[in-house]
């Protein structure tokens, strides 16, 4: 999402890189095309201006470490204010103290809303409480179909609303329903509009003052950009919203709207989206992004990823027949799955430090995830005996698996080739100190805490 502003960020620092010492003349030079940057990003004018000037105002003043380099100097304090613009610490959802935690999902049509409601409650389900889920929307019969469903799919009970009941009286039987199925975190998908409209504020501040809510998210499609940040902050004089969640991340938007809602608003982000899936919704880390932005990578959400979706003993065991040359076809399509649980290629590489330089790169390719479709087909279509012993697969067997898997005998040899060559690779790996020992829970670098 970010990735053109991370282009243009490079491109300044890079030269002042080329400067043995830092003037000002230079530094508003540099700033002058942050400023820029900044705006064709999407970013708010007023936000934008502003952060250039603080910006300048410390790297004029070396706020920073003598240690560092010119180029270093300011490149720690955009990052340090790259931070503070996307709201400086990381702030979840209140789960402690009054019981039960009700959450009001508030938004305008299409930002993906009740998706997101799915979305949380997955999330939150996870972390070990007991949602139930309430359509709130009367006027659209689907936005109620489509919550049931997603209920269904994520395993928390949703509450039986109508198109004839009014939203508030749907939210205080569902009260008194979810007391009664003893869970904890109660989420209403509320009604949305094509706009901000009299109608749909006041039914929304009806439910509020009905109902003892503890937060009230505002759901933002990103692609919007600026529309997205200028509908929040009237949300938010209407409402008194406690958060965002940004819609939509994984998208091709320049960002705008994630680096000024906060400073609009004075409303944290909480969540962001990052593709379709239900598991696809990401607690909000400031920090994090800005990383990101200036192209020094996310290894802790990337560490986090993986160690949600890899079993210690699952890794301990491949880790085993590493060792004693045991890995199987059988193993590689257990690991093809997992990596499909962590993401997107694209947005597992994203994370990945200096990735944005390498890209730069000629000749160097893309991820392709319809590649990795294509591998697991051709494996998922050989025999068990097959997976467990490639050797015996010749030229017939090599036919019945590409026309099994729809693929081209080509494709079936560069398989079978990527797999004997990552033997050997492990194999040249075995005896060497450290080498495929297993899995261990990480320690963060020095200094870093753990969030």
């Amino acid at each position: 999402m970010f990735e053109n502003l991370s282009d243009r960020l490079e491109g300044v620092f890079k030269k002042l890189r080329g400067h043995g010492k830092l003037s000002e003349e230079n530094i508003a030079e540099a700033m002058a095309e942050v400023r820029k940057a900044l705006l064709e990003a999407d970013v708010n004018f007023k936000v934008a201006k502003s952060f250039v000037a603080t910006v300048t105002e410390k790297a004029v003043g070396h706020e920073v470490s003598k240690s560092l380099s010119p180029g270093q100097q300011v490149i720690k304090i955009v990052h340090d204010e790259l931070v503070a613009l996307l709201g400086g610490t990381t702030k979840q959802i209140e789960l402690d103290g009054r019981q039960p935690v009700i959450i009001m999902m508030a938004g305008l049509q299409g930002s993906g809303k009740t998706t997101t409601t799915g979305k949380l409650a997955k999330l939150l389900k996870a972390k070990g409480r007991r949602p139930y889920l309430v359509p709130a929307d009367v006027y659209r019969p689907a936005a109620i179909e489509q919550l049931q469903v997603l209920g269904e799919r994520v395993g928390v009970p949703v509450h039986p609303s109508n198109t004839d009941q009014k939203p508030v009286d749907i939210c205080q039987k569902a009260l008194l329903e979810a007391a009664k199925l003893n869970c904890d975190t109660i989420i209403i998908d509320t009604a949305g509009r094509l706009h901000v409209d009299e109608a749909l504020m006041g039914e929304l501040k009806n439910i509020q003052s009905a109902i003892p809510l503890s937060e009230v998210l505002f759901v933002a499609d990103s692609m919007t950009g600026q529309d997205a940040v200028t509908v929040a902050d009237k949300f938010n004089s209407d409402l008194e919203i406690t958060g965002v969640i940004l819609t939509k991340m994984e998208g091709d938007a320049r960002g705008g709207a994630a680096l000024s809602i906060k400073n609009v608003t004075g409303k944290p982000i909480k969540f962001v989206g990052i593709g379709e899936g239900l598991d696809d919704l990401e607690i909000f880390h400031p920090e994090r992004v800005a990383s990101r932005i200036l192209g020094m990578g996310d290894i802790l959400t990337l560490i986090e990823k993986a160690e949600a979706v890899v079993d210690k003993k699952e890794a301990d065991r491949i880790a085993k027949k590493l060792q004693k040359n045991q890995f199987t076809l059988e193993d590689f399509l257990d690991q093809i799955q997992q990596i499909k649980k962590m993401g997107s290629l694209e947005q597992i590489l994203d994370m990945v430090p200096g990735i944005n330089k390498l890209k730069k790169l000629k000749d160097v390719p893309k991820p392709d995830e319809k590649e990795l479709t294509k591998t697991e087909a051709i494996i998922r279509s050989m025999t068990a005996k097959e997976r467990k012993n490639h050797s015996i697969i010749n030229t017939s067997r090599r036919k019945r698996i590409a026309a099994g898997s729809g693929t081209q005998i080509s494709e079936v040899n560069r398989v079978l080739k990527s797999y004997s060559e990552m033997l050997k690779m492990m194999k040249k790996m075995r005896g060497k100190p450290g080498a495929m020992t297993g899995i261990k829970r990480r320690k963060l670098p020095k200094g870093m805490k753990k969030r």
